[in-house]
C-alpha cells in the first residue's frame, strides 16, 4: 500500500485539484442525492475535498465525519477551511475495518479508491453496513486497473512499469467482484456506472501526468531500476500532442 507522508500528501492534493478529480467529486455527490440535514461519512477521506464539498450539500444542519489512516492526509483535511455556511467536517484516524462511530450513525457512506487496498472486503462492508441507517445509501468508487490505456513509445516498458505499480493494490480488479461482495454483505445495489478519465495531449494540469511522479517513485522503490523509472517518465512527459491516458473508475451505489 501506499505511504503518505508530508510531501507524498501534497503531491496528491494537488492531483485532486486537477478537473479530472474535480468531475469525479461532482458524480460521487450527484449519486448520492445528499439533502440537507443528513449526516455522511467519507471513509479514506484523504485531504478532504470531498468531505468539504459535501459538507456544503449537507449545509447547515447536516454533518460530515471523515476517517483516513494518515495523519498528514488527516493534517491537510484538518487545515482545510469548510465551505461558506458550511459545517467543518469532523476527522477521525482509523481504518475502513474498526470506525469509531456507533450503530446506524450515517445516512449516507462514500468510500472513492480505498476499497481496492483493504484485504478483508467482507469486513470492510459489513462496518460499513454496520455505521449506516437501514434504507442507508454506500457509495463505493474504485478502479479496474485493467481498463488502463496509457500510450509510450516503449510498451514493453509501460507494461513492467505498470505490473510494478499495480503490486501496491490488494485488488486492483475490485469493481469486477463487488456486486456479489455487496450482496453478500445485506446491501442491494441500485446503481453502476463508469467515472472516465480521459487525457489526450500532454498537460501537467490533468489526473494522469500528477500520476506519473508518484508511480515513477513508488516503481523506483519496488522493483524496477531507476534509470528505467525515469526514462519512462520522460518519454511520457515529452509526448506532447501523442500523449493518450484512459481510465475506468465503476462507481456503485447501494442501499443498507
Amino acid at each position: 500500500m501506499l505511504e503518505f507522508d508530508d510531501a507524498a500528501s501534497r503531491r496528491l492534493e494537488a492531483v485532486y485539484r486537477t478537473a479530472d478529480v474535480v468531475g469525479q467529486r461532482r458524480a460521487v455527490i450527484a449519486a448520492l442525492r445528499l439533502r440537507p440535514g443528513e449526516r455522511v461519512l467519507d471513509i479514506g477521506s484523504g485531504p478532504g475535498m470531498l468531505a468539504s464539498e459535501m459538507a456544503a450539500v449537507v449545509a447547515p444542519r447536516g454533518s460530515v465525519h471523515g476517517v483516513d489512516i494518515s495523519p498528514s492526509m488527516l493534517a491537510l483535511a484538518r487545515g482545510r477551511p469548510p465551505p461558506p455556511g458550511a459545517p467543518s467536517p469532523e476527522y477521525a484516524q482509523a481504518d475502513a475495518l474498526a470506525m469509531p462511530f456507533a450503530d446506524a450513525s450515517f445516512d449516507a457512506v462514500a468510500s472513492t479508491q480505498v476499497y481496492e487496498y483493504v484485504d478483508d472486503m467482507p469486513a470492510a462492508l459489513a462496518e460499513a453496513r454496520r455505521v449506516l441507517r437501514p434504507g442507508g445509501r454506500l457509495l463505493v468508487l474504485d478502479t479496474d486497473w485493467d481498463s488502463i490505456v496509457w500510450h509510450s513509445r516503449d510498451p514493453e516498458r509501460m507494461r513492467r512499469v505498470l505490473a510494478a505499480w499495480e503490486a501496491h493494490l490488494v485488488h486492483p480488479d475490485l469493481p469486477r467482484r463487488l456486486t456479489g461482495l455487496l450482496e453478500d454483505a445485506g446491501f442491494v445495489v441500485r446503481e453502476r456506472s463508469v467515472v472516465t478519465i480521459l487525457n489526450a495531449g500532454y498537460d501537467t494540469e490533468t489526473f494522469s501526468a500528477g500520476q506519473i511522479d508518484v508511480i515513477g517513485t513508488y516503481v523506483a522503490e519496488h522493483g524496477l531500476a531507476r534509470e528505467e523509472s525515469d526514462a519512462w517518465a520522460l518519454d511520457l512527459t515529452t509526448l506532447g500532442r501523442d500523449y493518450f491516458f484512459s481510465l475506468c473508475r465503476y462507481l456503485f451505489l447501494a442501499i443498507a
